[in-house]
């Protein structure tokens, strides 16, 4: 049996072998000019920097190296863009070398082999797949079509909020909104709420914020090759529990619609909706792209993730700076107040004369984006500010330090909606400023933009205007612990927990 003393000697049989390999390799490979880089340990590269929050990691390695720096993690070459001029030159000037994203064992477990629409490769499905997207859930008419749905679900919202102010019960506020805009894509997308009880609504949230989560944690498996044929984590098991769980979810939707569409072949045409499209063209033998039912399911997840964690984590950060700040509080329910009135709640055909309002969701894009790091992977060799770029190589582009560099924000750790009033109301988040990137940019940008928008600042309007939130826990003196939590869209570290206060007697 072997003993202690005998892996301690192959262990370091090991890391002489990797020094003397890593040395005599790097004289014969082909010198690159390469970003600055930290120095690497053998094995693990630089994976022992990124603790114990990535993006806040390398912002603290941007600070010291710059704002191009080169990284190995563990065996993969990474490059981390950290300031607005080189984030430009990766999604602009050099677009097209990398508009493919690399992909993970999560993204390949629960995505169905990464049949889905984030992750696909740059080519002829996911082009297709990108306008199916916005010509049918996320274009400017049908957006407008589903306005009545997305009011319905917001005033479900503000009720629920209601009856709970009325008995003086805390509300964990992030998971009020998961259901919210789990609610809102769900009909948009299936023509129906996939939740019903109340149990079953916690079920398909925590499979929703699961698969955020999982997505975003690191495994060493996607890094270390030695380590990709052991679950060293225990992470595999959670990705096939996963991808398990939503397969039976989306199955049993699947089989409702296609009973439903039999039916409506008997009867006449009925409302067609995303999902009944997509089997529709699963059964088109002359379709562009064929569409497998694999492919269908990882496209509906993908959705679902991308639009409910998303937009109800914005909104949480939004509303937690808005109770540490009352002042901005104050003054935005004075906009609200002159321009609607107090005899009807805000809706968003109101957002347009509310500049406040968005200044403010603005401001905590900024600061909280809920895609902290853009990943992608360039499929070609490139140069980028006088340094070479090979190809395969990953990308980290740290939206969340942009959002906080100094050189273009004055006082950047401040939440000031102000600095987005008169000079910089021209300044968007729609990708084409990049000193504000919550959204990506170009072809890859995400393409739910307009819908995040209008979901987040109609429903941070209509709590605003309609209750007083008291904190109820994770918070100091009436202050919000702002702490960040781990994961793929920036969630907070501690839930929101508030006591809503009814304000105008709008609601019941």
């Amino acid at each position: 049996m072997a003993t202690l003393q005998d892996y301690t000697l192959l262990f370091l049989i090991l890391l002489i072998s990797s020094l003397l390999l890593r040395t005599i390799f790097s004289k014969f490979r082909t010198t690159r000019n390469l970003p600055p880089s930290p120095f690497a340990l053998p094995i693990i590269g630089h994976l022992h920097l990124l603790a114990p929050i990535p993006h806040q990691a390398l912002h603290k390695l941007s600070t010291r190296y710059g704002p191009l720096i080169s990284l190995r993690l563990g065996s993969v070459p990474c490059i981390v863009s950290s300031s607005p001029e080189t984030a430009k030159e990766f999604l602009k000037t050099h677009e097209l070398s990398f508009a493919s994203r690399p992909v993970s064992a999560a993204i390949d477990i629960i995505t169905y082999g990464s049949n889905d629409f984030s992750f696909a490769p740059y080519g002829p499905y996911w082009k297709f797949m990108k306008k199916l997207c916005m010509s049918e859930l996320l274009g400017g008419r049908i957006l407008d079509q589903f306005s009545p749905v997305r009011r319905e679900e917001i005033q479900s919202l503000l009720l629920s909020l209601s009856k709970k102010s009325n008995v003086g019960e805390k509300v964990d506020v992030g998971k009020e909104l998961v259901t919210l805009t789990n609610n809102i894509i769900s009909r948009m997308a299936m023509g129906r709420r996939c939740i019903g009880s109340e149990e079953e609504a916690e079920g398909v949230q925590e499979l929703v914020q699961e698969v955020a989560h999982l997505t975003g944690k690191f495994n060493f498996a996607d890094f270390i090759g030695f380590c990709k044929n052991f679950d060293l984590q225990g992470l595999e098991k959670r990705y096939k529990d996963v991808h398990k769980r939503f397969d039976e979810m989306m199955e049993g939707i699947m089989r409702e619609h296609e009973e439903a569409r039999k039916e409506e072949k008997e009867e006449g045409e009925g409302v067609k909706d995303l999902l009944d499209i997509l089997l529709e063209i699963s059964d088109d033998e002359n379709a562009e792209v064929k569409l497998t039912r694999e492919n269908i399911k990882a496209f509906i997840l993908d959705i679902f993730v991308a639009g409910t964690d998303t937009s109800a984590i914005t909104t949480e950060w939004t509303l937690a700076e808005l109770i540490n700040h009352p002042p901005i509080m104050k003054k935005l329910r004075e906009e609200i107040d002159s321009m609607v009135g107090k005899t009807r709640v805000v809706e968003e055909s109101d957002i347009p004369n509310l500049p406040y309002l968005q200044a403010i969701v603005k401001e905590t894009l900024r600061l909280h984006p809920t895609g902290p790091l853009i990943l992608r992977e360039s499929t070609q060799d490139c140069e980028i500010g006088g340094y070479d770029i090979p190809a395969y190589t990953r990308l980290f582009i740290n939206v969340w330090a942009i959002g906080r560099d100094p050189d273009h924000w004055e006082n950047p750790l401040e939440f000031s909606p102000e600095r987005f009033i008169s000079g910089g109301s021209s300044v968007d988040v729609r990708g084409q400023h990049f000193h504000l990137l919550p959204f990506g940019s170009g072809r890859r940008g995400c393409p739910g933009t307009s819908l995040a928008l209008q979901v987040v600042q109609a429903t941070v309007a209509a709590m605003v205007q309609c209750f007083d939130l008291k904190v109820g826990n994770g918070g100091e003196n009436g202050k919000v612990d702002m702490t960040e939590g781990l994961g793929l869209t920036l969630p907070r570290a501690k839930p929101l927990v508030c006591v809503p206060v009814a304000r105008l007697g709008l609601l019941p």
